[in-house]
This record gives C-alpha cells, structure tokens and sequence, in this order.
C-alpha cells in the first residue's frame, strides 16, 4: 500500500517537486531544514518541518542521523533523498533500511557498485553493454597510468572511480601533461569525495551526451523512458537538456534502450535511475555511468512520455507495480527542453551570485513549465546550488520549442542576483545549437567569451 507520510531528505525545487507529487497521491509530508533555509517556500508547503541544524550542508542535510531521527520523530514511513546531499549515498539508504524506514531508491548495494565508475564500467561490459575502452580499474601510480595511455592512445581521459560534476576529471592530450593532470585529478577526488581512485579512458572526441531514463519494480518490469540530450555543459556540468536526442534515429533509440534495460537488469536494479551514454560521430555509443537516483532533467522526459517519474518512484519504493510499464515500449511524442536558470554571472566565468531576489515572475502560457522554489523577495543563499529554477518547454516538435523557449526566457523576469538567463537566450540564437548539432564542446567551441 502506497505510505501515508515521507520525509523529503533535501531542499530547494527537488523537495518541493517531491512533495507535489506526494500530496497528488495523498501522502503527507515532512521537511527537513537548515537555520538558513527556515522561511523558504519548501519549509512552508510541506505538512510538518524539522530542522535539523546550522546552515552548513554538512551539519544539517548530510548529517545522516538527525533526518534518521526527524523521520522518526514525525512518523515517516519513507525518505526520499531527491538528487544531490545524500541521493547516492549508501550508508544513508543502509541507515534508513536499519531504522525501519523505505528508501526510495535502489539498494544500497546497487549504489555501492555503480557509483563506484570502475566497478560500473566492469558490470557493464560483463552484460554486453558498449564501454569506452579503459583501464581495468583504478591506476595506483603514474607509471600504471602512462603504460595505459601509451596502449591506447592519446589523447586519454582520467576520472575519479567515486563522485561526479566533472571533479577529479581530466583531458590529457599531451603525454608530457599526463603526470601533472594525474596528480590533479587524484588531489582533487581525494578532497571532493574521500576516494582520490582515478582510471584512464580514451577519449572520445566531439562526443555528444545522450542518456536514458530507467524505472524497475519488484514486479519484473523494467522500462526503458526514451533518451534525454545534455550535451550543452558548462565543465562537465549540464545546463541545457532536450528529449528526444535531435542526434538519434528510431534504430539508435531503440539500441540504447536495449543496452540500458541490460543494464538495469546486470544490476538487479529498483526505482528510477539513468544509464548514461556518449554518442560519438559515427553513431557508436558507449556506456559512462549510471545515476541511482532521479534527475534534476527528468521533467523533459516527462513531458514526451507523459508519465510522472516521482509519482513512479514513490510507487515502487511501496512496492506496487509502477503504473505506466503497459505502454512500454515508448516512443517520445513532441518536443522538450530544460534550461536551468543559476544564480550565476555568464558575463565572469559563471561565478556564483547569491543574494536577494527583488522581482520574479516566471513566464507561462502553452506549453511552459517552471520548476522553483523562490519568490520575491527569496534570498539565494551561498551555501548551497546556485539553482534558482528550471524553465521546460515544450511543443509538437523541435522549432515549436526553440521559438516557445524564446519567448519564455524574454518573459521571465529575475531582479537583484545576475543569472543565466541571458546566456541562454543566446544558446537560442545560436546556428550550431539550433540545427541539433551541438557537442559536448559546444560552450567551449562556440561561446568562448563567457568561460
């Protein structure tokens, strides 16, 4: 039976997207909260809030044992991490399950071995799923990393084994450059993850980002959501999502979706995850990781499929069939595309901007979608992402959205903090992204001025 309250581990968009779908099911929910986030929107709309602590992250939303002890306190029956903080940590999902409470979200033990890049990449070419080639796991010295470099190839690619956001990334072209980047990438892990294991991958150039929206239950359905592009990334990180992929054809769809329900399956996996991919010139794609954990891009995919993947999660976590796996296969209808609206300055590398809003009125009308949890007078703290809002639309096809994300980004007015607004309108107006040809260099290649 699906639960009568749970507990939203996180903050901001995600925790008030969570309990949207939670209050449509009829279930109550709890909000946890730092001192800095106590008069925020999320806070106010959720049945019962908790604070858990100071405004650092990691003394009130990664402190396991106080949401553990919130939960508990309140009655909840679950805990939804959202993304980010604890979504892929497995010694919370081991806590929660210690205490009695659901986790929504796959087994610790399927976080443990997917978050670990390596061991992923291992699973993934045991079940026959397209991987770059790569060292066999991680390379303790630089000696082991150069003896791989030179057997493949430059130019090559180190990766931290644990974390993500393109930390402990780094592009070696040059072979007198691959000591130096080694030792970065390896400081940089250790610092952002506690893990400083790194492995090597040949790089694949121009590639394109292309990944999979996955759900699993306990009852033998796993479904594969279409494919979401987020090749528009700003150092490893996206900032621009569209579903479907303007790159793929019906064949390549449905040969992606093959290897990411493999996927699902090698891994014995539950709840909604994405198996995500590299697409490189020729159309070979090649397996990069799995996310155990739902998407900030997720609303795209629901757009094209029409299905509520939060809804879905909290259904399997219940342990009730999802609700939409008899209309698997899917096949995308319309257009959808993201833009995550930061707290940023484009104009100076992105830096971070935060302070208080003094005018916010998001754009509306058919087909516009805004994801937020600010309003006037909000206060956009430096503490923690500098996301304010996710703006998605969408249409019948692909020039209905760029023109309908045209309009939406000239109607939405943010005062007081600089944004990224203005970057991207200009994405919009750019040949390359407008045609669907946009790689992974796109920043890079075509909007040098603002890195």
């Amino acid at each position: 039976m699906m639960f009568d309250k749970i507990l939203v581990a996180n903050r901001g968009e995600v925790a008030l997207r969570v309990m949207r779908a939670a209050r449509e099911l009829g279930v109550k929910t709890v909000a946890v909260y730092s001192t800095e986030d106590a008069d925020t929107y999320p806070v106010h709309y959720a049945d019962e809030a908790v604070c858990i602590g100071p405004a650092q992250a990691n003394k009130s939303y990664l402190i396991i044992p106080s949401i553990i002890a919130a939960a508990k306190n309140t009655g909840a029956q679950a805990i939804h991490p959202g993304y980010g903080f604890l979504a892929e940590n497995a010694d919370f999902a081991r806590a929660c399950i210690d205490n009695d409470l659901v986790f929504v979200g796959p087994s610790p033990e399927c976080i443990e071995r997917m978050g670990d890049k390596s061991s992923a990449r291992e699973t993934m070419k045991a079940c026959g799923v397209p991987t770059v080639p790569g060292s066999d796991g991680c390379l303790d010295t630089v000696e082991e990393a150069r003896a791989f470099a030179d057997s493949v190839g430059y130019p090559v690619l180190i990766k931290a084994t644990a974390g993500g956001g393109g930390k402990g990334m780094r592009e070696v072209h040059d072979p007198a450059d691959l000591e130096s980047q080694y030792l970065a990438a390896r400081a940089e892990a250790g610092a952002a993850f506690g893990n400083d294991g790194v492995y090597l991958e040949k790089l694949v150039l121009r590639p394109r980002h292309v990944e999979v929206q996955v759900l699993a239950d306990d009852h033998g359905n796993h479904i594969a959501l279409c494919e979401r592009d987020c090749s528009v990334q700003r150092r490893h990180q996206k900032l621009i999502e569209e579903a479907p992929s303007p790159a793929l054809t019906d064949e390549l769809r449905r040969a992606m979706g093959v290897a990411a329900i493999k996927a699902v399956r090698a891994t014995d996996y539950r709840n909604a995850g994405t198996i995500e991919f590299l697409l490189d010139e020729r159309g070979h794609f090649y397996f990069m990781e799995m996310n155990t954990r739902v998407q900030v891009e997720h609303p795209v995919t629901e757009q094209i499929t029409g299905v509520d993947i939060i809804k879905e999660q909290l259904r399997i976590a219940a342990g009730e069939p999802m609700s939409c796996a008899h209309r698997a296969p899917f096949t995308p209808f319309g257009h959808a595309m993201e833009f995550r609206i930061n707290a940023e300055d484009p104009a100076h590398g992105f830096r971070p901007c935060p302070g208080t809003i003094t005018k916010f009125e998001p754009p509306s009308g058919p087909g516009v979608r805004v994801e937020s949890y600010v309003r006037t007078g909000s206060r956009i703290s430096p503490y923690y992402d500098s996301m304010v809002a996710k703006l998605i639309v969408y249409g019948q096809d692909r020039d209905e959205v760029l023109a309908r994300g045209r309009r939406a980004l000239d109607e939405f007015v943010i005062e007081g903090i600089a944004t990224t607004l203005p970057f991207h309108r200009r994405v919009l107006d750019n040949e390359v992204f407008c045609a669907g040809e946009a790689c992974t260099d796109f920043i890079e290649t075509q909007m040098g001025d603002v890195l």
